[in-house]
């Protein structure tokens, strides 16, 4: 029997020809998406669903999705999928995350033009009737410094249009490596010097507790007098009242916004402002984007449905059936030993050697790579998956190696991460206990047996007498409650370590105090998917 499709959303003749073209069974019902009973109603007949923006996948509705096995949203955002309940109930969430990425990067450059010109507002003087030629004094592109902050898909395509305008090119993006740089035209640089020397200001990073008010009102003051700011990427990266008291005093010139805060937006400070553009988040609104997403969500379901292959999963690594029962905590630990790495570490790592020693070199190493490299990146971009981080580690010049060996040691096998930075070489281990459960078991060369959790503590010092005392001291003095404690040391007075694993997240307040007493070299908090 032929693999059934249910598109609820409206999707191109084009893709629906797709699904027809490959063998799948495809009703178009655009009206279902708006209707969520009616869609309950309907969807245990299908197969594989079909979605843009106005269905909404809940817990309730895949309740009566008994049949359903994909689910494929055309377009990159998957707020309105319940993802934990789809893989409760085995369904794969898919998404298209590089449909749209032009039509996002010519929004911004638009976007750039117009408040270069103040397009909006001349407009909409001289459909008043007046003739305010003397008013819209605009700035030229050519020749200006454009500070990119966030060099990847987006930002990249950004960085080519903007050296076609001859404009001064620097770019901010922690993963960004030089060959990379090179290869897309621009200078990188830190933040600090960035905010210093633009005279435009376009950002491309997804949101996260690192971008989060990336231009907070300190940021924004650190920048140059008269310069204009572009957000197309997501709300919440720009402190919004912050920017608007720097339009006020005339420190920022202008400022084009297509995302917001709160979306849908009804009052921002920043409306109402002069030479302020302002877009309803019209970034993947084009026609052309539209039909390419549409495209990518048939030409996946259909490999799914028909093959098994797995393209831009968000919610399963690539492995077969029969692999996933035995793959399932060897996944999780390689996740886990690249979030580890991507969270102690600021620099641009250049290399990463993963090393399978073992029962793990007799797995499906490929998933374990790609799950180690999403680990590592999804610490700066949580949207990042298993499918889509090999692909953006190497057009960022990630160099990605992986050795397999025979068993040594004590353990029956092993995963191995070396790293390289500039300036820095990192190394941690790890393996699955008999219980199923992934642990740490060597960081830094150093020894140890580190359970682990969804909330830690990582620290290091030297060795001296009284210092994990301390640790333990402040840590309960500040209300942190300990559920597991280890560490280990180099040598007798070398480098020591300690992981500690606690049971809420730690206290910004408590990683200060930590911090201020000069004991611990270092002092990272690290939050882990288990």
């Amino acid at each position: 029997m032929a693999p059934k499709v249910l598109v609820s959303d409206a999707l191109s003749p084009a893709a629906v020809q797709i699904f027809k073209d490959n063998g799948i069974e495809v009703d178009f019902r655009p009206e279902l998406g708006k209707d969520k009973d009616a869609l309950a109603a309907a969807i245990g007949a299908y197969d594989g669903l079909a979605i843009r923006s106005a269905t909404k996948v809940t817990e309730k509705l895949l309740e009566s999705a008994t049949n359903l096995k994909v689910v494929a949203r055309a377009g990159i955002g998957v707020d309105n999928v319940d993802i934990p309940a789809a893989s409760k109930k085995g369904v794969i969430v898919m998404n298209t995350p590089f449909g749209n990425m032009i039509t996002t990067a010519e929004h911004a450059i638009a976007m750039m033009f117009a408040v270069a010109r103040q397009l909006p507002e001349a407009s909409a003087s001289t459909h008043a009737g007046k003739w305010e030629k003397s008013k819209f004094m605009g700035v030229e592109l050519t020749n200006k410094v454009l500070g990119v902050i966030g060099a990847g898909n987006i930002g990249g395509i950004v960085c080519d249009r903007a050296n076609g305008l001859k404009m001064k090119v620097i770019a901010y993006d922690p993963f960004l490596s030089q060959e990379r740089a090179d290869k897309i035209g621009v200078t990188k640089v830190e933040l600090d010097e960035l905010l210093a020397k633009a005279d435009f200001i376009t950002l491309h990073v997804p949101l996260t507790d690192k971008t989060r008010n990336i231009l907070s009102a300190e940021n924004i003051a650190k920048t140059k007098k008269g310069v204009r700011i572009i957000n197309c990427a997501r709300g919440g990266l720009v402190d919004e009242a912050a920017l608007a008291e720097a339009l006020k005093s005339g420190h920022v010139a202008g400022a084009a916004l297509d995302v917001f805060e709160v979306e849908p937006a009804k009052d921002s400070p920043v409306f109402g402002l002069p030479n302020v553009v302002c877009t309803p988040h019209l970034g993947a609104s084009t026609s052309e984007a539209q039909e390419n997403v549409a495209l990518q969500v048939a030409e996946q379901m259909s490999a799914y449905l028909n093959s098994g292959e797995v393209t831009n999963a968000l919610n399963m690594p690539s492995v077969t059936a029969e692999e996933a029962k035995i793959m399932g905590p060897w996944v999780k630990l390689a996740e886990n030993l690249g979030s580890f790495i991507g969270q102690v570490t600021d620099e641009v790592i250049e290399t990463v050697n993963i090393t399978f020693n073992g029962y793990a070199s007799e797995l499906n190493t490929k998933a374990l790579e790609a799950a180690v490299i999403a680990g590592i990146m999804q610490a700066s971009n949580p949207d990042v998956n298993m499918v889509s981080a090999p692909v953006i580690a190497k057009e960022r010049g990630m160099k990605i190696s992986k050795t397999t060996e025979d068993a040594t040691g004590s353990f029956d096998g092993y995963i191995k991460l070396d790293i390289q930075t500039v300036e820095k070489y990192r190394t941690i281990a790890g393996t699955v206990f008999s219980d199923g459960k992934p642990r740490f078991i060597q960081i830094k060369g150093i020894t140890i047996d580190a359970e682990v959790g969804e909330h830690m503590l990582y620290t290091t010092n030297t060795d001296t007498p009284g210092i994990l005392g301390k640790l333990g001291s402040m840590l309960g003095e500040h209300g942190e409650n300990i559920a597991n404690f280890t560490l280990g040391r180099e040598k007798a007075g070398g480098e020591a370590i300690a992981v500690t694993l606690l049971d809420t997240p730690l206290k910004a307040s408590t990683a200060d105090a930590l911090k201020e007493t000069k004991l611990f070299r270092q002092v990272r908090p690290l939050v882990f998917n288990v």
